[in-house]
Protein backbone atom coordinates (compact mmCIF):
# COMPACT_ATOMS: atom_id res chain seq x y z
CA UNK A 1 0.00 0.00 0.00
CA UNK A 2 1.28 3.46 -0.88
CA UNK A 3 1.28 5.93 2.04
CA UNK A 4 -0.32 9.33 1.55
CA UNK A 5 2.76 10.96 3.08
CA UNK A 6 6.32 9.63 3.03
CA UNK A 7 8.70 11.09 5.61
CA UNK A 8 12.48 10.70 5.33
CA UNK A 9 15.39 11.55 7.60
CA UNK A 10 17.73 10.27 10.29
CA UNK A 11 16.59 9.83 13.87
CA UNK A 12 18.84 11.49 16.40
CA UNK A 13 19.79 10.49 19.89
CA UNK A 14 19.35 13.51 22.13
CA UNK A 15 21.54 13.14 25.20
CA UNK A 16 19.86 13.73 28.56
CA UNK A 17 20.38 12.77 32.19
CA UNK A 18 16.62 12.38 32.60
CA UNK A 19 16.44 9.04 30.76
CA UNK A 20 18.08 5.86 32.13
CA UNK A 21 19.61 5.23 28.70
CA UNK A 22 21.26 8.64 28.79
CA UNK A 23 19.37 9.72 25.65
CA UNK A 24 15.96 10.04 24.04
CA UNK A 25 15.04 9.38 20.45
CA UNK A 26 14.55 12.58 18.45
CA UNK A 27 14.94 14.00 14.98
CA UNK A 28 12.51 15.54 12.55
CA UNK A 29 11.56 12.21 10.98
CA UNK A 30 10.30 10.80 14.30
CA UNK A 31 8.23 13.82 15.33
CA UNK A 32 6.91 14.38 11.81
CA UNK A 33 5.87 10.77 11.26
CA UNK A 34 4.17 10.52 14.64
CA UNK A 35 2.08 13.67 14.28
CA UNK A 36 1.17 12.85 10.67
CA UNK A 37 -0.12 9.42 11.66
CA UNK A 38 -1.88 10.71 14.78
CA UNK A 39 -3.69 13.27 12.63
CA UNK A 40 -5.08 10.35 10.67
CA UNK A 41 -2.94 10.46 7.54
CA UNK A 42 -1.57 7.15 6.16
CA UNK A 43 2.14 7.62 6.79
CA UNK A 44 5.32 5.85 5.78
CA UNK A 45 8.67 6.74 7.34
CA UNK A 46 12.14 5.86 6.10
CA UNK A 47 14.38 6.46 9.07
CA UNK A 48 18.15 6.32 9.44
CA UNK A 49 19.15 4.91 12.83
CA UNK A 50 22.34 3.85 14.55
CA UNK A 51 22.81 0.56 16.37
CA UNK A 52 21.48 1.96 19.66
CA UNK A 53 18.46 3.82 18.33
CA UNK A 54 17.42 0.86 16.17
CA UNK A 55 15.97 -0.71 19.31
CA UNK A 56 14.53 2.44 20.86
CA UNK A 57 11.18 1.94 22.57
CA UNK A 58 9.96 5.22 21.04
CA UNK A 59 9.72 3.45 17.68
CA UNK A 60 6.79 1.50 19.13
CA UNK A 61 4.92 4.80 19.52
CA UNK A 62 5.19 5.32 15.78
CA UNK A 63 4.09 1.78 14.97
CA UNK A 64 1.16 2.01 17.40
CA UNK A 65 0.05 5.22 15.67
CA UNK A 66 -0.02 3.38 12.35
CA UNK A 67 3.27 4.53 10.83
CA UNK A 68 4.62 2.09 8.25
CA UNK A 69 8.23 2.19 9.41
CA UNK A 70 11.36 1.27 7.47
CA UNK A 71 14.76 1.71 9.08
CA UNK A 72 18.24 1.96 7.60
CA UNK A 73 21.05 1.26 10.05
CA UNK A 74 23.82 3.85 9.76
CA UNK A 75 27.31 3.56 11.20
CA UNK A 76 26.95 7.16 12.35
CA UNK A 77 23.63 8.81 13.14
CA UNK A 78 23.16 12.27 14.67
CA UNK A 79 23.83 12.63 18.40
CA UNK A 80 23.08 15.95 20.10
CA UNK A 81 23.03 17.55 23.50
CA UNK A 82 20.54 20.40 23.62
CA UNK A 83 21.13 23.15 26.18
CA UNK A 84 18.29 25.62 26.62
CA UNK A 85 19.44 29.18 27.43
CA UNK A 86 17.64 32.54 27.70
CA UNK A 87 19.37 33.66 24.51
CA UNK A 88 18.41 30.49 22.64
CA UNK A 89 19.28 26.84 22.36
CA UNK A 90 22.90 25.71 22.26
CA UNK A 91 23.20 22.43 20.40
CA UNK A 92 26.32 20.31 20.83
CA UNK A 93 27.17 17.57 18.36
CA UNK A 94 29.01 14.27 18.69
CA UNK A 95 30.05 14.48 15.03
CA UNK A 96 28.72 14.16 11.46
CA UNK A 97 26.18 11.57 10.35
CA UNK A 98 26.10 9.18 7.43
CA UNK A 99 23.79 9.75 4.48
CA UNK A 100 20.40 8.09 4.19
CA UNK A 101 20.57 6.47 0.73
CA UNK A 102 17.74 7.25 -1.74
CA UNK A 103 17.71 3.68 -3.02
CA UNK A 104 16.45 2.53 0.39
CA UNK A 105 12.96 3.87 -0.31
CA UNK A 106 10.41 1.11 -1.00
CA UNK A 107 9.38 1.16 -4.65
CA UNK A 108 5.69 1.19 -3.73
CA UNK A 109 6.20 4.49 -1.92
CA UNK A 110 7.59 6.38 -4.90
CA UNK A 111 4.12 7.37 -6.11
CA UNK A 112 3.08 8.87 -2.77
CA UNK A 113 1.24 12.19 -3.23
CA UNK A 114 3.01 13.83 -0.29
CA UNK A 115 6.58 13.87 1.00
CA UNK A 116 8.30 15.49 3.97
CA UNK A 117 12.09 15.51 3.88
CA UNK A 118 13.33 16.17 7.42
CA UNK A 119 17.13 16.16 7.65
CA UNK A 120 18.75 17.08 10.96
CA UNK A 121 22.40 16.74 9.98
CA UNK A 122 22.53 17.31 6.20
CA UNK A 123 22.16 13.53 5.86
CA UNK A 124 19.90 13.68 2.79
CA UNK A 125 22.00 13.96 -0.39
CA UNK A 126 20.88 15.96 -3.41
CA UNK A 127 19.53 12.83 -5.11
CA UNK A 128 16.53 12.89 -2.76
CA UNK A 129 15.20 15.80 -4.85
CA UNK A 130 14.43 13.29 -7.62
CA UNK A 131 12.73 10.65 -5.46
CA UNK A 132 9.18 12.12 -5.33
CA UNK A 133 7.09 12.11 -8.48
CA UNK A 134 6.63 15.35 -10.37
CA UNK A 135 3.01 15.50 -9.15
CA UNK A 136 3.85 15.08 -5.46
CA UNK A 137 3.73 17.87 -2.90
CA UNK A 138 7.10 18.03 -1.16
CA UNK A 139 7.87 19.74 2.15
CA UNK A 140 11.39 20.23 3.48
CA UNK A 141 12.77 21.23 6.87
CA UNK A 142 15.51 23.55 5.63
CA UNK A 143 17.51 24.03 8.82
CA UNK A 144 18.55 20.38 8.78
CA UNK A 145 20.46 21.06 5.55
CA UNK A 146 22.20 24.10 7.05
CA UNK A 147 24.21 22.42 9.79
CA UNK A 148 27.80 21.36 10.21
CA UNK A 149 28.33 18.83 12.97
CA UNK A 150 31.83 18.99 14.49
CA UNK A 151 33.06 16.30 16.82
CA UNK A 152 32.25 17.32 20.41
CA UNK A 153 31.49 20.93 19.57
CA UNK A 154 28.66 23.36 18.93
CA UNK A 155 26.61 22.83 15.79
CA UNK A 156 27.47 25.47 13.20
CA UNK A 157 24.85 27.02 10.93
CA UNK A 158 25.80 27.46 7.29
CA UNK A 159 24.59 30.14 4.88
CA UNK A 160 21.63 29.11 2.70
CA UNK A 161 22.74 28.39 -0.85
CA UNK A 162 21.02 26.91 -3.92
CA UNK A 163 20.28 23.22 -3.38
CA UNK A 164 18.35 20.69 -5.48
CA UNK A 165 16.18 19.59 -2.53
CA UNK A 166 15.14 23.17 -1.78
CA UNK A 167 14.53 23.89 -5.47
CA UNK A 168 12.20 20.87 -5.64
CA UNK A 169 10.28 21.69 -2.46
CA UNK A 170 6.74 23.08 -2.58
CA UNK A 171 6.79 23.92 1.13
CA UNK A 172 9.96 24.96 2.95
CA UNK A 173 10.04 25.43 6.70
CA UNK A 174 12.82 27.07 8.68
CA UNK A 175 13.26 28.60 12.12
CA UNK A 176 14.35 32.22 12.17
CA UNK A 177 16.85 31.23 14.88
CA UNK A 178 18.67 28.99 12.39
CA UNK A 179 19.61 31.71 9.91
CA UNK A 180 21.51 34.96 10.22
CA UNK A 181 19.06 37.77 11.05
CA UNK A 182 20.75 39.83 8.31
CA UNK A 183 19.42 37.39 5.66
CA UNK A 184 16.10 38.72 4.42
CA UNK A 185 13.00 36.69 3.67
CA UNK A 186 13.28 37.72 0.01
CA UNK A 187 16.79 36.28 -0.08
CA UNK A 188 15.57 33.01 1.42
CA UNK A 189 12.59 32.85 -0.94
CA UNK A 190 14.85 33.35 -3.96
CA UNK A 191 16.15 29.79 -3.45
CA UNK A 192 12.65 28.33 -3.85
CA UNK A 193 10.71 27.68 -7.03
CA UNK A 194 8.20 30.43 -7.92
CA UNK A 195 5.09 28.66 -6.58
CA UNK A 196 6.62 27.41 -3.34
CA UNK A 197 5.54 28.42 0.16
CA UNK A 198 8.13 29.59 2.70
CA UNK A 199 7.20 29.18 6.36
CA UNK A 200 9.46 30.91 8.91
CA UNK A 201 8.72 29.98 12.52
CA UNK A 202 9.57 32.36 15.34
CA UNK A 203 8.80 30.33 18.44
CA UNK A 204 6.38 31.95 20.86
CA UNK A 205 6.07 34.92 18.49
CA UNK A 206 4.29 32.88 15.86
CA UNK A 207 5.81 33.20 12.42
CA UNK A 208 5.38 34.32 8.84
CA UNK A 209 4.36 32.67 5.60
CA UNK A 210 5.52 33.94 2.22
CA UNK A 211 3.72 32.85 -0.94
CA UNK A 212 3.79 34.04 -4.53
CA UNK A 213 0.58 35.24 -6.12
CA UNK A 214 -0.55 34.61 -9.72
CA UNK A 215 0.88 37.99 -10.71
CA UNK A 216 4.31 37.06 -9.37
CA UNK A 217 4.10 39.28 -6.31
CA UNK A 218 5.09 37.89 -2.93
CA UNK A 219 2.49 37.91 -0.20
CA UNK A 220 3.56 37.93 3.43
CA UNK A 221 1.23 36.73 6.15
CA UNK A 222 1.92 36.66 9.89
CA UNK A 223 0.35 33.96 12.03
CA UNK A 224 0.01 34.24 15.81
CA UNK A 225 1.22 31.58 18.22
CA UNK A 226 -1.05 29.20 20.06
CA UNK A 227 0.10 29.49 23.65
CA UNK A 228 1.09 26.33 25.49
CA UNK A 229 -0.33 25.89 28.97
CA UNK A 230 3.07 24.79 30.20
CA UNK A 231 6.46 24.32 28.56
CA UNK A 232 7.92 20.93 29.41
CA UNK A 233 10.15 20.29 26.38
CA UNK A 234 10.45 22.45 23.25
CA UNK A 235 12.26 19.73 21.28
CA UNK A 236 10.46 18.77 18.09
CA UNK A 237 7.93 21.61 18.07
CA UNK A 238 9.18 23.01 14.77
CA UNK A 239 9.13 19.58 13.17
CA UNK A 240 5.57 18.99 14.34
CA UNK A 241 4.52 22.41 13.01
CA UNK A 242 5.93 21.75 9.54
CA UNK A 243 4.54 18.22 9.37
CA UNK A 244 1.05 19.29 10.43
CA UNK A 245 1.10 22.23 8.02
CA UNK A 246 2.24 20.00 5.16
CA UNK A 247 -0.32 17.34 6.07
CA UNK A 248 -3.11 19.93 5.81
CA UNK A 249 -1.83 21.09 2.42
CA UNK A 250 -1.52 17.50 1.18
CA UNK A 251 -4.80 16.34 2.78
CA UNK A 252 -7.05 19.44 3.01
CA UNK A 253 -9.81 17.30 4.56
CA UNK A 254 -7.92 17.66 7.85
CA UNK A 255 -9.14 21.26 8.03
CA UNK A 256 -12.35 20.90 6.06
CA UNK A 257 -10.68 22.29 2.95
CA UNK A 258 -10.34 25.72 4.56
CA UNK A 259 -6.75 26.44 3.57
CA UNK A 260 -7.46 29.96 2.34
CA UNK A 261 -8.88 30.85 5.76
CA UNK A 262 -5.64 29.86 7.49
CA UNK A 263 -6.79 26.63 9.09
CA UNK A 264 -3.58 24.90 7.95
CA UNK A 265 -1.58 27.35 10.07
CA UNK A 266 -3.93 27.02 13.02
CA UNK A 267 -3.70 23.23 12.88
CA UNK A 268 0.10 23.40 12.75
CA UNK A 269 0.47 25.98 15.52
CA UNK A 270 -1.92 24.05 17.77
CA UNK A 271 -0.13 20.73 17.27
CA UNK A 272 3.24 22.36 18.00
CA UNK A 273 1.86 24.05 21.12
CA UNK A 274 0.56 20.77 22.51
CA UNK A 275 3.85 19.02 21.75
CA UNK A 276 5.89 21.24 24.05
CA UNK A 277 3.57 20.47 26.95
CA UNK A 278 4.97 16.91 27.08
CA UNK A 279 8.40 15.30 27.19
CA UNK A 280 9.91 14.16 23.91
CA UNK A 281 7.72 12.19 21.54
CA UNK A 282 5.20 11.56 24.32
CA UNK A 283 4.05 15.15 23.87
CA UNK A 284 2.99 14.71 20.24
CA UNK A 285 -0.82 15.07 20.17
CA UNK A 286 -3.47 13.12 18.32
CA UNK A 287 -6.22 14.67 16.21
CA UNK A 288 -8.76 14.73 19.05
CA UNK A 289 -6.42 16.75 21.28
CA UNK A 290 -5.63 19.14 18.45
CA UNK A 291 -9.31 19.60 17.65
CA UNK A 292 -10.17 20.31 21.29
CA UNK A 293 -7.43 22.93 21.61
CA UNK A 294 -8.47 24.52 18.31
CA UNK A 295 -12.00 24.89 19.65
CA UNK A 296 -10.59 26.63 22.72
CA UNK A 297 -8.61 29.00 20.50
CA UNK A 298 -11.76 29.78 18.54
CA UNK A 299 -13.68 30.48 21.74
CA UNK A 300 -11.08 32.91 23.09
CA UNK A 301 -10.07 34.68 19.87
CA UNK A 302 -12.88 36.19 17.83
CA UNK A 303 -13.22 36.10 14.96
CA UNK A 304 -11.41 32.84 14.53
CA UNK A 305 -11.47 29.62 12.55
CA UNK A 306 -13.28 26.51 13.64
CA UNK A 307 -11.78 23.13 14.41
CA UNK A 308 -11.72 20.42 11.74
CA UNK A 309 -14.98 18.53 11.47
CA UNK A 310 -17.26 21.47 12.37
Amino acid sequence: MTPTIVIVGAASRDLTDEDPRGWRLGGGVTYSALVSARLGVPTGALMGVDALSAGAHELDLLRAAGVELRTVVLDRAPVFRNIERPEGRLQLSAGPADAVPPDAIPEAWLSAPGWILTPVAAELPDAWADAPSAEATVAVGWQGLLRELPVDGPVRHTIPEPAPIIARADIVGISRDDVDPAISLDTLAAHLHPRATLVVTQGDRGGVVMETGPDGSRRLRHYPPVRARDVADATGAGDVFLAAFAAARIEPRLVGGRIAAGFDLLLAATAASLTIEGIGLHGVPDRAAVRERMLEVRATAQPGPMAPGD
